[in-house]
């Protein structure tokens, strides 16, 4: 009879010489893959999003009409769903990384223009006020009024588009053939249940540590 000390080691020898453990190098390859894809798409369309936001939000716009145009793109881009858009540059790119990478930034873009608008007209009106009231110039009402108040909650939405990301570039590389997503697709053809097991719960680890590590910067930052 073996001990109960015995029987926990041997399964886990066991454990570790199935095909998915065995393929885990291949796995954490392409997720970090997927990580850097979701992170670079979501910050440079949370840049290119502030600036328009700062264009269309009623409290920082310089012209009303230019505001209503940055809104209007903003919308457009914000509701057509990523897939859409990922099956739409498919034709244009191909099956390669860079389809996803505009996929996410646009569908990111959107969404984050309008967060940002929603965060700047509701958190700094009255400082934005006071500025124009000593004659503070558009730049210092930006960098000493806007900001400040809103860095916050801006870096907040940015932590949770990246959360998202992570999710939807899974769902990009299924059909990009790209990233975390290619694995899942290729081993899904194969009715591979042992990897994508493997696939779904190392996705999840990922995303439940960026969320845990985003409420640990929120708290610092707030």
């Amino acid at each position: 009879m073996m001990t109960a000390r015995q029987t926990w080691t041997k399964l886990l020898i066991e454990v570790g010489e199935t095909e998915a453990f065995g393929n885990l190098s291949t796995v954490l390859e392409k997720l970090v893959e997927t990580i850097v894809l979701s992170i670079l798409a979501t910050t440079t369309a949370a840049f290119c999003a502030l600036f328009c936001a700062m264009l269309g939000s009623r409290t920082t716009q310089i012209n009303a009409w230019l505001g209503f145009i940055v809104r209007m793109i903003a919308s457009f881009f914000r509701n057509v769903p990523v897939v859409a858009w990922a099956l739409v540059l498919v034709i244009s790119f191909g099956h390669h990384v860079i389809t996803g990478y505009f996929a996410l930034f646009f569908s990111t873009f959107g969404l984050l223009v309008r967060m940002f608008i929603d965060t700047i007209d509701e958190a700094s009106s009255d400082g934005v006020e006071a500025l124009n009231g000593v004659g503070a110039t558009y730049l210092q009402m930006v960098f000493k009024g806007v900001l400040p108040e809103t860095l916050p909650q801006l870096l907040s939405w940015i932590f949770y588009m990246i959360e998202t990301n992570i999710r939807s570039a899974t769902l990009v590389g299924l059909l990009t053939g790209t990233g975390i997503g290619y694995l899942f697709d290729f081993y899904y053809k194969q009715l591979n249940y042992e990897m994508l097991g493997l696939i779904t719960f190392v996705i999840v680890v990922v995303v439940f540590l960026i969320e845990w590590m985003s409420n640990r910067v929120r708290r610092i930052i707030s």
